[in-house]
Parts: structure tokens; C-alpha cells; sequence
């Protein structure tokens, strides 16, 4: 990347933090809402439905505004503006938090969640695009694993954070939650982290819009008689694209997988470990943090073109991860000796990254078999093994995201910016998944209802299989 692409991917990381911080605070104020309201499993998990359906409509109102201006929302404000509007959104939502903790209102709190929700759908939507077109296109699935690394710092400090603002103590083992209004305070601070991260991607923000900045009308041109050459016509929509269609069925069950493990590990716990409340936040926190380590791991070609050097930092960068995770939960007053053993499932993540080359439909391919294999280990394994299998589900949809997505938009060109909206309506599968999951621990079993997951696993592994050879062939004839 150029100078000026690399502070303006430094500024877009931040975004990626807060998405990642809000995911997993989620999953810790499942349990908590839980027994503050007296919900039932499924009851619990709209909160999932609240936060991840608002990505699902925000998608329609974005989609619907493009209908009637003629242009999407990214194209006429850019890339750097659109996410400024999103942080603001979501910045009002954060507020709807103080009234509902004063009115012990469970649908106000889903509500203030929903808004929250809505401005990350329009960040997700110009962000991740963003991402991959700073640089070269070849690497953009490891700039987005880079940024997802980010998201991961978020994700494993914030059910420490989270924890310590409502039980009130580092000590949590005896600890008990005082009132629903403890979580009131962290969303408003939140909130004012909104609207300063706004502000400053609004006042860097280039002059020049989506098309102006990223390639000039000549650039356009050449690309638009590439693809009619590739396609054999002009494609109208994005819709024509079939990556992009089973694309939309690849966020779905991953975004699916990823949240309905983190939000139903917690339920596990309790049932199956006789764990409390209050004594979940690290494990949630390493699933989390999971995701860091794999997504540090699979960054190490951003950083350099060097071979040597690239493989030394799939070894370290990993471990790193892993040592911020427990520097971070030490810190906090956290006994980190039931997960010093997790240093040796790390290996297998270090050693599938290799072996996948750095090629998206590689690495979708096999992490979703060793998704599979950890999931079936957290149903049928005991004792400490069984948790370490769940936790780990976090390792092998570490890069998933960035994978199915470069997959998903590959040789989209202009439509990339329509695409990324279609792919981020998708995350409702976070709440889809979770919910249905939820609902299968009431009616069902808490360890078998973990199949619903290996399922989506499977539809990701079969995704692989069929866009694998179209993004081959799209980077070979330099359509992006």
C-alpha cells in the first residue's frame, strides 16, 4: 500500500474495534437479561435478533434510498462520510440505553441495540469494500483479516469490560449485578467514542467520492469491457453475479455460526459446567479472542512481501494474540490457568493456515472442516476438552469472514459497492442462527442443539468449493 492508503486502513481499523466490541458485549448481557427479566433461552436471544436483524434492514433502507437517488449512499458521499453517518447512528442508539435502564424496559434496551445495529450495516457496508480495494486485490481477503484482527482486540477486552461495568468488581466469582441500570454507563461512553470516531473519518475524509477516488472514468471503462469480454454481456445488477448470490448464503451461516456459538457458550456453561453468570465472561472472552489469534495469523502477508518474514509472523503473530488475551484478562483479575493447555490447540490453526497457501477458497474450505471437527468436539468431548472444542470454533471462523467475502464481490467491479450492501443484510443470520439455536436448548438438548451450527459449516465448506475457481479465474484476467 502507499503512504496515504496505509494511515487511511489505520483510521478504517478503528470501526472495525467497535463492531467487534458491541458482538461480544452481547454476549454477556444474554445471561444477564436473562435472569434480570426471567426470560426463557429463546427469549434471551433477541437480542442477537434485535442487533443483527437491524443489518438486515438497514441493507433494504440502503437499497431502497439507491432505488430512488439513482446512486447508493457510497458512491455519492465515498467511502470515508458513509462510515461517519453510520458511527452517528449507531452514536443515537447508545442513548436509547439510559431511558430503558431507567424504565427496566427489556424492549427498550432491544431497541436502542436495533439502532446500534443499523449504523454498523451502513459502516460494514462501505468498510469492508474499502478494505480490499486499498492495495493490491490479491491480498485484499488478509487486509480485511487484518482489520478483523482489530475487531478481535474489541471482542476480547469487552466481556471483560462489560463484566467489571455491571457486576462492579474484578472479583467476580461471588459477584452478584445490582441493577439493570450498570449497563447504562459503558453505552454511553460508548456512544461518545461514536461520535468522535465520526468525527475524525469525516473531516480526513478525501474530497473525491467511490468512483472518483478508487479509479478514474478511463479505469472504468477498461473494466466494464473486461467483464463484458469474461461474461459475454454487461451485467446490470449485482444479483447476476452467482458468486455473489451464494455469497449472501455464506454470511448468512457464518455470521450465523460465529454469534450462535459465542451466545449460546454462555447457556452451555451454565448447564453443563454448573458455571455462573459471572464466571463466563473469560471463556467468552477466548472465543473472542479465538478469532484474534486466527485473524492475526492469516494478516501476516499485510505486513510484508517476504517470504521468510511472512512465515515467521503466522508463527508469532498467533501466540501474540494469544498472550494479549491473557496479559489482558490477568489484568482484570482473572485466573488464567484453565487456558494456558489452549496454547497447544493453536499449532493446528498455524499449521491448516500454511497449508491453504493465503488463497481464500483454501482457507474457507479447510476451516470449515476443522469448524465441523470442533463443534463435534464441544457435543460429545467432556470436561475441560468439550469447552476448549467450543472456544475453539472462534479459531476456525477466525478468517472466514474476509474470505467469503473476497469470494463473494470477486469481479463485481463497479456493482462491488451494491454487492458489499446484499452481503452485510445477510448478518441477520447472527440473529436467525442464534435464535433457532436458543429455541432448539428449550425444546431439544444444549449440547446437541450445536448442530444447527455444524450445518452451516457445511454450506461454507460446499461455498468454497463452487466460487474457488471463479475468483482463480477473475485474479488471472485482472477483473476485479
Amino acid at each position: 500500500m502507499q503512504n496515504n492508503q496505509r494511515s487511511t486502513f489505520a483510521i478504517l481499523v478503528s470501526v472495525f474495534f467497535f463492531w467487534g466490541f458491541v458482538a461480544a458485549s452481547n454476549d454477556i448481557l444474554i445471561p444477564v437479561f436473562k435472569g434480570a427479566f426471567d426470560l426463557e433461552n429463546w427469549q434471551s436471544q433477541l437480542i442477537n435478533l434485535a442487533f443483527y436483524g437491524a443489518y438486515f434492514f438497514g441493507s433494504i433502507i440502503y437499497n431502497l434510498i439507491a432505488h430512488v437517488k439513482g446512486k447508493d449512499l457510497i458512491t455519492i458521499f465515498g467511502y470515508q462520510k458513509s462510515i461517519s453517518l453510520g458511527l452517528i447512528v449507531s452514536a443515537l442508539g447508545t442513548l436509547l440505553f439510559i431511558p430503558a435502564a431507567s424504565l427496566n424496559s427489556y424492549a427498550l434496551m432491544l431497541s436502542g441495540l436495533f439502532v446500534v445495529g443499523l449504523g454498523f450495516s451502513l459502516q460494514q457496508t462501505a468498510a469492508n469494500p474499502f478494505a480490499i480495494q486499498l492495495g493490491d486485490p490479491a491480498k485484499g481477503s488478509q487486509r480485511l483479516s487484518l482489520a478483523g484482527g482489530i475487531n478481535n482486540v474489541g471482542t476480547t477486552v469487552a466481556p471483560l469490560l462489560i463484566s467489571l461495568a455491571i457486576f462492579g468488581t474484578l472479583d467476580t466469582d461471588n459477584a452478584v449485578t445490582k441493577t439493570i441500570e450498570d449497563v447504562k454507563i459503558p453505552y454511553l461512553l460508548l456512544g461518545m467514542a461514536f461520535i468522535f470516531a465520526a468525527a475524525v473519518f469525516w473531516f480526513t475524509a478525501p474530497k473525491k467520492t467511490l468512483q472518483e477516488d478508487l479509479v478514474d472514468t478511463a479505469s472504468l471503462k477498461e473494466e466494464e469491457e473486461t467483464l463484458k469480454l469474461v461474461s459475454g454481456t454487461e451485467k446490470k445488477s449485482a444479483l447476476n453475479y452467482i458468486q455473489l448470490l451464494l455469497g449472501m448464503g455464506a454470511i448468512f451461516f457464518y455470521v450465523g455460526v460465529e454469534v450462535a456459538t459465542a451466545g449460546n457458550l454462555g447457556e452451555y456453561l451454565k448447564q453443563e459446567f454448573n458455571y455462573t453468570d459471572s464466571t463466563i465472561g473469560p471463556f467468552v472472552a477466548l472465543y473472542w479472542g479465538s478469532l484474534m489469534i486466527g485473524r492475526w495469523a492469516s494478516s501476516a502477508g499485510a505486513f510484508t512481501d517476504k517470504k521468510n518474514t511472512r512465515m515467521i509472523l503466522k508463527i508469532v503473530l498467533p501466540y501474540l494474540a494469544f498472550g494479549v488475551f491473557l496479559f489482558t484478562s490477568y489484568l482484570f483479575g482473572k485466573d488464567v490457568r484453565p487456558f494456558y493447555n489452549y496454547a497447544f490447540i493453536i499449532p493446528v490453526l498455524i499449521i491448516a493456515d500454511f497449508a491453504t497457501k493465503e488463497k481464500p477458497y483454501s482457507q474457507l474450505a479447510v476451516f470449515a472442516v476443522l469448524g465441523i471437527v470442533s463443534l463435534l468436539v464441544g457435543i460429545f468431548g467432556e470436561g475441560i476438552t468439550a469447552i476448549y472444542g467450543l472456544m475453539s470454533v472462534g479459531l476456525f471462523c477466525s478468517t472466514l469472514w474476509p474470505c467469503i467475502f473476497t469470494l463473494a464481490i470477486s469481479g463485481l467491479g463497479k456493482h462491488s459497492a451494491q454487492g458489499s450492501s446484499y452481503l452485510v443484510m445477510m448478518i441477520i443470520g447472527g440473529a436467525i442462527i442464534s435464535t433457532a439455536q436458543g429455541a432448539l436448548m428449550d425444546a431439544w438438548d444444549v449440547r446437541y442443539s450445536f448442530f444447527i451450527d455444524v450445518l452451516c459449516f457445511v454450506y461454507l465448506f460446499v461455498f468454497a468449493l463452487i466460487t474457488g475457481p471463479i475468483h482463480k479465474r477473475n485474479l488471472e484476467e485482472g477483473v476485479q
